[in-house]
């Protein structure tokens, strides 16, 4: 089986190349893509070196795979490039995630809802993926109608050129390459992608519209404040949701429990609750701090946290792949 990793050298790509070597896909014939100042680079798989490609190259082996992190441009140009040559493709970026004829897929939720006909498939926000996921079970049982979402995001949500600043502010250093308007060592800021006109920015926009599509509800009302921090090793949500329907506590820790891909740490008398200090690294979503809200009724508060590159990248794009080989 050929698998093409397009963006290969940025942080996710990385974790990409881990995540397939680490889950079985170390015998396939993996095709490492970048830009053209990349081209040649030697990238680490598997007890060899992969050399970097050019993307035309690997459109023109027919990889039976193509998962993409190399940005909305290159997506909307190229994805339908490898379509076309009978690839499927799964795109970690945002330029296919809101259109109507393409998946937007957390396999542990819809991946049902993909078909043969499907040759381009969007891996969603990662801020949303870990929300939907602590979410899911719970809609299905009581009905979610209204989230309320704050979200702590890490550096690396943003790219090596993010995860160099805060390291260089760290040390002292003035960085030469600034990600932020704003340093991040020992601040954090309201600011997450581009300012709307609406005052939200497109950070908090995902979380509105891919919540609507993976749960096929545009009737769920959702507000968010997307937050970076100095941290590296996940994203932290806080979370409050309103039920059409009241729950009991002790269903809601069951449901989670019983949810694939869902780890509970909710022991606040221990002081154990999710960090992304704990979560990086890992494939799960932790939730805690699991609460009723005693201001209205129906309303629960819970703490997200998870790896951002993992769950919230990486390993959701190679699930939806896996889900595909099992079902086809």
């Amino acid at each position: 089986m050929k698998i093409a990793v397009v963006g290969a050298t940025g942080l996710v790509g990385r974790m990409m190349l881990k995540v397939l070597e680490e889950r079985g896909f170390s015998n396939c014939d993996i095709i490492a893509v970048a830009s053209e100042q990349s081209i040649g680079k030697k990238l680490p798989f598997a007890g060899k070196n992969l050399i970097v490609s050019k993307i035309d190259d690997a459109i023109n082996n027919k990889c039976d795979f193509a998962i993409f992190s190399a940005g909305a441009n290159v997506s909307k140009v190229y994805a339908p490039l490898f379509a076309k040559q009978g690839t499927i493709v799964i795109d970690n970026s945002s330029a296919w995630r809101m259109n109507p004829d393409i998946p937007l897929i957390v396999p542990e939720i819809n991946g049902s809802s993909i078909t043969q006909e499907h040759k381009i498939i969007a891996n969603p926000n990662c801020s949303t993926i870990q929300m939907v996921m602590a979410l899911y079970p719970l809609h299905c049982k009581y009905t979610v109608k209204r989230i309320v979402i704050s979200t702590y995001q890490s550096v690396t949500g943003t790219g090596m050129k993010a995860k160099r600043q805060l390291e260089e502010e760290e040390k002292g250093n003035k960085s030469l390459e600034m990600a932020y308007p704003n340093p991040i060592y020992r601040n954090l800021f309201p600011h997450g992608g581009n300012f709307l006109s609406n005052g939200y920015t497109t950070e908090e926009e995902k979380l509105v519209n891919e919540t609507q599509k993976i749960f096929g509800n545009n009737k769920i009302n959702v507000t968010a404040t997307v937050v970076r921090v100095p941290v590296i090793g996940g994203h932290s949500e806080s979370i409050n949701v309103e039920f059409q329907n009241d729950f009991m506590l002790d269903q809601v820790y069951s449901l989670l429990n019983n949810f694939t891909g869902i780890k509970i740490l909710d022991i606040p008398s221990e002081n154990i609750y999710p960090m992304p200090l704990f979560a990086e690294g890992k494939d799960e979503v932790f939730v805690g701090r699991i609460r009723r809200d005693l201001s209205q009724r129906n309303t629960l508060n819970l703490w997200v946290v998870a790896d951002n590159l993992r769950k919230g990248a990486a390993t959701n794009a190679i699930q939806i792949m896996e889900y595909i080989l099992k079902n086809r």
